[in-house]
């Protein structure tokens, strides 16, 4: 039946086997803690983006004696609760080189 449709044996069982349970989102402990004390960084500064609030809790845990945090779990919580900021679209102006290089004084 396979070979008649074209398809892999392995892809027939798992469609028989139906559908698999969806994991939610990744969650770990003490996620809850953490995400407390980003709301309070971004609160203070909403213009803050992940890596600058990630510095500043390092630097806090540090000065406590408790282990610093990576940034990318700060990304992953930060997105989970829209706390990140909307990404630049402004675009920069390309000068064109007219094809002559004017100096401040001459030499």
């Amino acid at each position: 039946m396979a070979d008649t449709l074209g398809v892999a044996r392995s892809n027939l069982v798992e469609q028989l086997k139906g559908p698999g349970r969806r994991r939610g989102p990744y969650q770990r402990e003490g996620d809850d803690a953490l995400l407390a004390e980003i709301r309070a960084v971004t609160d203070a500064r909403p213009t803050y983006g992940y890596r600058r609030v990630a510095a500043l809790l390092n630097r806090a845990r540090r000065a406590s004696g408790e282990p610093p945090i990576n940034r990318k779990r700060v990304l992953r919580l930060m997105r989970q609760a829209s706390l990140t900021l909307q990404p630049s679209t402004a675009r920069r102006v390309i000068r064109a080189h007219k094809g002559k290089v004017v100096g401040l004084a001459s030499v």
